[in-house]
């Protein structure tokens, strides 16, 4: 048989097929998608895991912590997502009956609840993990004549931490401006271990005729603490300020430093200087006298806003027409919102006050702070209340095992609002 004649034989089976591809649907087509980007072309994709972080194996002689990282749940990639990732750190001492401070317990060993609910223990660190501690030394008002007595403080203060512990210096001092004295903050020193670069710090300190408080413990969180701290050192920071309190030239406000101080987790211990009774009296001179003190322009205006918001701004205008009740009365209400502020703060964080009639009772306070930051745990979770709602919400610790233990712990914390 030819060539010719099996061609023509055959074409009958090629034109039915033809006409089969033609008519039945789906047959001899791929579908659009798959027609336009090939099998092999396509992207490989797989659930994200959300709320896990890669973990650094640790170093050989680094204090033990347990991973700060929240319980992990598989996301689709088309799924929005917002995740939590705010740790609640909550410092804790534990002494026994005789009042003998614990150091040798573990993670396991406590329970955190938060408004009556368990919560998971995220992050742990024992006692002897190290601080970084932001040192505020206010050389301001009737503290300036004791500039040596604050050294000598401050001195003791660092020797009294441990080696590992890493201190930055921060002080108030006074620059010149046109012709006017400006009171200024100081960071004298970044966190550091060098002892002798923070002794050299403290000698170089000054003083000022103003105490821009809250404008230090906003650049202590700006600047001291700008950075997040590494797993190992999480809830082990702390401002320790030698102070009375009572702000005088900032140009932030109390709320906002606040606020900064609160994002970075620092434990906050003020030394309360007792000054108010040699402000007062000197408050009560005749403006013509080179002995007197006087409120400050923010400071009159700041006790306007607060405790009398109706005045008219020209009331408290001029401090020298103002009558000697009027002064006194402006300046202990001052006081007392100073007071007030520094425990609020340190409630917030978990720290303490301490009150110093006088320079000399603060180096037993700073030697009390001392032996704190020596002897806490931090504890740290992943609150199960997402809601932002600003409320407080109340921290129980409790310690599993140990008949009579006494635990101390931060009392709660604010939520972040939306």
């Amino acid at each position: 048989m030819s060539k010719n004649s099996s061609k023509q034989k055959r074409s009958p089976l090629v034109v039915i097929a033809a006409l089969l591809l033609l008519l039945l649907p789906g047959v001899g087509q791929l579908p659009a998608s798959r027609a336009q980007t090939p099998r092999a072309a396509q992207p490989q994709q797989r659930p994200r895991r959300v709320g896990s972080t890669q973990q650094t194996p640790p170093a050989k002689d680094a204090p033990r912590a347990t991973p700060a990282t929240p319980a992990a749940e598989e996301v689709d990639e088309d799924d929005v997502v917002r995740v939590e990732t705010q740790l609640v750190t909550v410092p804790v001492t534990v002494t026994d009956r005789a009042g003998r401070t614990l150091t040798n317990l573990r993670a396991e060993n406590f329970a955190l609840y938060e408004d009556g609910r368990p919560q998971r223990v995220a992050n742990f660190i024992a006692t002897d993990a190290p601080f970084e501690v932001a040192l505020l030394l206010d050389t301001s008002g009737s503290t300036r004549a004791e500039v040596g007595l604050i050294r000598r403080a401050a001195n003791a203060f660092i020797d009294a931490l441990r080696p590992g512990d890493r201190i930055s210096i921060v002080a108030f001092n006074s620059r010149e401006d046109a012709g006017t004295k400006l009171a200024t903050v100081e960071l004298m020193t970044h966190l550091t271990d060098n002892r002798d670069a923070l002794q050299q710090a403290i000698e170089n300190i000054g003083s000022s005729n103003g105490t821009p408080f809250y404008d230090a413990l906003e650049r202590v969180a700006r600047e001291v603490f700008r950075e997040p701290p590494r797993p190992e050192l999480r809830g082990r920071r702390a401002l320790v300020a030698l102070t009375d309190g009572v702000d005088s030239t900032s140009e932030a406000d109390f709320a906002e430093a606040r606020a900064r101080l609160q994002q970075t987790g620092t434990l906050t211990y003020f030394i309360q200087v007792n000054t108010e009774d040699f402000v007062e009296e000197r408050l009560m001179k005749d403006c013509q006298d080179d002995g007197r003190l006087s409120l400050s322009r923010v400071q009159l205006q700041r006790y306007r806003k607060i405790f009398d918001p109706r005045a008219d701004v020209a009331d408290y205008a001029n401090f020298c027409r103002m009558g000697p009740f009027e002064r006194m009365q402006i300046s202990r209400s001052l006081y007392q919102l100073a007071r007030r502020e520094m425990q609020e703060l340190a409630r917030d964080s978990g720290g303490k006050t301490f009150n110093a009639a006088d320079l000399r009772d603060a180096r037993a306070a700073f030697a009390q702070v001392a032996s704190d930051i020596g002897k806490q745990y931090s504890l740290g979770y992943y609150s199960t209340n997402k809601a932002r709602d600003g409320g407080f919400r109340r921290i129980r610790v409790e310690v599993r095992g140990l008949q009579g233990a006494q635990v101390t712990a931060r009392e709660g914390y604010q939520a972040p609002k939306s």
